[in-house]
């Protein structure tokens, strides 16, 4: 069964994984060229997305890239305490929460598939109408080709063929299954369905960065993460175990800025003491992301194509990289399910459909099963996950009078009912999905 995998990020890279394990043979294809370094910040995966790691027999060389971070507060702005509570866990669970630089991430995850057999092609991006170009610079492109043949485990990723080789569309016409993991602006979703939603900004954008030589106090503590829920937008902060901080500051902002620099920021922040403090001592900045939200997509497949990670579901809330890490991981049961009911099934009728013919359409009955199945699996709690998410990003662009609020009944809310609020999030197990 042959699969081709669009995007070779935490989604895309996570699924070839999963899908090696079914048995498929995989091709991924990759605008970026490998590996990915330091794209983008850093991320939390929580517990569950930990779990989902041991499925793809990676969790442990993920977790050796970054730092646990077993605690969470909540400060006012006011520097006021709201809370203490675990961070991307239950209570007791020995599996603490990880922090890493997302690139580290996509590395080991890469890493992972090449060893289990995929083959990754970088330098290729896929367009609607269903071909392969190739990346040439920014906002250009031109024609080129990219293999649809299986790699022996750990080949190296290799770049396209250059431009004007024979063209790509056999590439899609001969996989069983296409994957969408090309990201929030999927152009894989828009082929799937036109009429799929676009994503919007959320009047909301965040800048991050690296400090050091900030003296230590209880909201610089190594092992916690930290959100100050600021006059303009919330504040995000962990240090790592050398002492080096991490942060991120999420500005509300009802128009799309262009830029802003640190002492612009600093200006925002000017009244959350340790925020500031954390910005004055910056030795790195990474450049601005504007956060964009996405309607609920109602087609995450058709039978042969489907969407992961954010292509079909973008959540953010601290759960972005560890529900794209699912996503995989219940594809791969999926097709592994559906692929050992097909072989008992076709036993049974014994030779009477040993025909090619007959072939590509039990692989095609297969592949819609098993992404039927994942649609029903994954639906609810992505469902629920989003309403999650939307009630984070509304706490981070509260006004004067809902920030008032949130520093009223937060501490209350943190003490009694967090854990009862996030039990189900936290308690996905998804270990042992692939065994």
């Amino acid at each position: 069964m042959k699969v081709v995998v669009v995007g070779a990020g935490v989604a895309g890279a996570a699924s070839a994984i999963a899908l090696r394990r079914a048995g498929a043979e995989v091709t991924v294809i990759e605008a970026y060229e490998d590996p990915a370094g330091e794209v983008g910040s850093y991320l939390s995966l929580a517990s569950n997305g930990l779990r989902a790691l041991d499925a793809l027999g990676c969790a442990e060389s993920v977790a050796g890239r970054g730092f646990e971070v077993p605690r969470q507060r909540m400060w006012g702005a006011s520097g006021r305490l709201l809370g203490d509570v675990p961070r991307g866990r239950r209570s007791g669970d020995p599996r603490n929460s990880v922090t890493l630089m997302r690139g580290h991430l996509v590395e080991e995850l890469r890493a992972a598939a090449l060893r289990a057999g995929a083959e990754i092609v970088t330098g290729r991006r896929f367009e609607p109408e269903g071909v392969l170009v190739e990346s040439v610079s920014a906002g250009t492109a031109s024609a080129g080709t990219a293999s649809a043949g299986g790699a022996p485990a750990g080949k190296a990723p290799r770049k396209g063929s250059p431009a004007g080789g024979p063209l790509t569309e056999a590439l899609f016409e001969e996989a069983d299954l296409v994957v969408g993991a090309d990201g929030i602006w999927s152009a894989v979703r828009r082929a799937l369905d036109p009429a799929a939603p676009v994503p919007r900004y959320g009047g909301l954008y965040g800048i991050s960065g690296v400090s050091e030589g900030v003296p230590r106090s209880a909201a610089t503590e190594p092992g916690t993460f930290n959100m100050t829920f600021g006059r303009n937008g919330a504040f995000v902060h962990i240090v790592r175990p050398d002492g080096t901080i991490w942060w991120s500051a999420q500005v509300a902002d009802a128009r799309e800025p262009s830029d802003i620099g640190l002492e612009r920021l600093a200006e925002l922040y000017r009244s959350e003491r340790v925020p500031l403090e954390i910005m004055r001592a910056t030795t790195g900045l990474h450049r601005l992301v504007l956060h964009h939200v996405l309607a609920e997509v109602p087609l995450w497949q058709d039978g042969r194509t489907v969407l992961v990670g954010d292509a079909a579901h973008p959540v953010g809330a601290g759960q972005g990289a560890s529900m794209a890490i699912e996503d995989a991981v219940v594809l791969g049961r999926a097709l592994r399910e559906e692929i050992r009911t097909g072989r008992e099934g076709r036993a049974g009728r014994g030779a009477e459909d040993r025909g090619s013919g007959s072939r590509d359409g039990a692989r095609a009955g297969i592949v819609a099963a098993a992404l039927a199945r994942y649609d029903r699996e994954r639906r609810a709690r992505l469902t629920k996950m989003a309403r999650a998410a939307s009630a984070n990003r509304d706490a981070k662009t509260a006004g004067p009078v809902g920030r008032r609020m949130n520093e009223l009944v937060m501490p209350l809310v943190l003490r009694y009912f967090y854990e009862r609020a996030t039990g189900w999030l936290y308690a996905e197990d998804l270990s042992r999905a692939l065994d």
